[in-house]
């Protein structure tokens, strides 16, 4: 097994790692909010939803890039 493949594997992980724990922190943040104040609840939802689809597509470039190396090598 070289390298190139065991290195991309990893980086996939820890990106599926990071991101899920990035949404996480925005969701559970995101609930504290609007428990808070109720009546910005929807603002909040937006903007929750905004950056977790940003860390999504951080993520899945990641994932793309992992897997141009993997073939790559």
């Amino acid at each position: 097994m070289s390298y190139a493949i065991m290195g991309a594997g990893i980086g996939a992980g820890l990106a599926a790692i990071g991101a899920g724990i990035g949404i996480g922190k925005i969701g559970g943040s995101a609930m504290e909010g609007m428990a808070r104040q109720p009546e910005a609840s929807g603002k909040i939802q937006g903007a929750m939803l905004i950056i977790a689809a940003l860390i999504e597509v951080a993520a899945l470039f990641a994932l793309v890039i992992c897997l141009l190396i993997s073939f790559k090598g």
